[in-house]
């Protein structure tokens, strides 16, 4: 019932990153595998409690185990979802200083991601955390063709003196 643009930015995620098990090196073998491993992460919404989330995870897995497959769920870690508000004092200068270097106006778009430590920051800052990107979606981020352009870097480098100029005029305002 959602759009794929939702379902791609909005909408928690679960993810297989990789599947192995049995004997994988050359050659045939008609050999059933002892173990299987399966290397899967979340991406979590705002209200979402990653500790909970987990533990949800690992019940349901061993309850749908048959008898004869032991079960082990390893978390790594987990991190709290993280919005950046549009009508906040930061974004306002992040917006007018894209639009200062790239001439357009930035249209806010939600998007997902997993980055655990904002929303730490937020909590020990006491402050909303804004995160300005200037990568492209063919720049393949996490992928192994993953790469960032020259262009990209240096409209990066141009644009953020904007970003403290408006914030400090916005913060002089109030």
């Amino acid at each position: 019932g959602y759009s794929t643009l939702e379902r791609a930015s909005i909408r928690p995620t679960l993810d297989v990153n990789g599947i192995w098990g049995g004997y994988i090196g050359e050659g045939a073998k008609t050999v059933l595998p002892a173990k299987a491993f399966a290397k899967i992460s979340m991406r979590l919404v705002p209200d979402q409690d990653w500790k909970e989330i987990t533990a949800l995870f690992k019940r349901h897995f061993e309850k749908i185990a048959p008898d004869a497959v032991t079960v082990q769920v390893k978390p790594h870690h987990g991190g709290y979802a993280y919005v950046t508000p549009i009508d906040n004092d930061g974004f306002k200068a992040a917006s007018k200083a894209y639009e200062q270097t790239f001439g357009k106006t930035p249209i806010p778009q939600r998007s997902g991601g997993s980055i655990p430590i904002v929303s730490l920051f937020e909590k020990e800052l006491k402050s909303k955390i804004i995160l300005m990107g200037f990568g492209l979606d063919t720049d393949a981020i996490h992928s192994p063709n993953e790469h960032f352009g020259i262009w990209n870097y240096l409209k990066g480098i141009e644009t953020i003196p904007y970003f403290y100029k408006y914030f400090t005029a916005l913060k002089e305002e109030e």
